[in-house]
């Protein structure tokens, strides 16, 4: 059998954004006061709920989710626990995949530390974090990582409390008759409880960050998986509107009014009377 490499389209480092001179826009929109306060305001909550675990930003929605935490944990040993996960499983269901296709997919899970072995070996848990309409990308890819435990007979006991999901969910109407999307997933019965929780955003906010909002990068759908041609960077007019707001948030939370919003979030968190949210705060406040 052929060697399958991994495969993980290109995206610029955004923390050196002044080396990258032209290709950067003005990124001036991220500046939006209510835009940054709402995203900043997010972004803790996704930090306060992770249960001390390291978060994987799946696709390509919650980007500037990741690039604000870089900036807002630039300096600190936390900034280690964030991940970048690209990869397209929505209307994906494992209909007609080839099998070189779900090799490529495991290959790709693999380089980002995502295999059976490499989950039952961590110390601190995968979250995984996406924007989340009815849940299907996070139904796909526990499908995928499932199938992918029973194949290798890996301790499910060990790996199911090393997996968490974090939705990033549109705010609605509170009652008991919610929808609610995890309520209707069957495969989170299989994990432990709180191991699936969310953080509502406005409308306005979700819609944009999924659906409208310029991205660096294009979808990484199962037909691009295997492409080489990901691993070119796209220069294109969106590309780079994309990569100067992301420089732009980086910016931003690195800044003394972004940190101190995250770490006033983070203590109004349940989660805040936990020693590891206080010592990751207390080290934000420092950096």
């Amino acid at each position: 059998m052929d060697q399958i490499e991994p495969n993980r389209p290109f995206r610029w480092n955004v923390a050196g954004g002044d080396r990258l001179g032209s290709l950067v826009g003005d990124g001036s929109e991220e500046y939006d006061p209510g835009y940054v306060a709402e995203l900043t305001d997010c972004a803790a909550k996704v930090v306060a709920r992770s249960a001390d675990g390291d978060l994987f930003f799946v696709g390509r929605s919650p980007d500037s989710l990741y690039d604000l935490l870089g900036g807002v944990l630039a300096g600190t040993a936390d900034a280690e626990r964030l991940n970048r996960l690209p990869l397209s499983l929505y209307g994906y269901e494992g209909r007609g995949t080839t099998l070189r296709e779900r090799r490529q997919l495991r290959v790709n899970l693999a380089d980002a530390g995502l295999s059976p072995a490499g989950l039952a070996g961590r110390k601190r848990p995968v979250v995984l974090v996406d924007l989340v309409a009815a849940g299907s990308t996070f139904g796909n890819l526990h499908r995928e990582l499932r199938d992918w435990i029973d194949d290798e007979r890996a301790a499910w006991n060990v790996i199911r409390t090393k997996v968490r999901y974090l939705g990033v969910t549109a705010r609605g109407k509170t009652s008991p008759k919610t929808w609610r999307w995890q309520q209707h997933a069957d495969w989170v019965e299989e994990l432990p409880a709180r191991a699936v929780r969310n953080v509502s955003v406005s409308g306005w906010l979700w819609g944009y960050l999924g659906n409208t909002q310029p991205k660096a990068e294009d979808s990484f759908r199962r037909h691009r998986w295997a492409d080489p041609g990901v691993t070119v960077p796209r220069r294109d007019e969106e590309a780079r509107a994309a990569l100067g707001s992301a420089v732009a948030l980086h910016r931003y939370g690195r800044t003394p009014e972004a940190r101190e919003r995250f770490r006033r979030v983070l203590a109004g968190e349940p989660g805040f009377r936990e020693p590891w949210l206080r010592a990751l705060a207390g080290r934000v406040r420092a950096a």
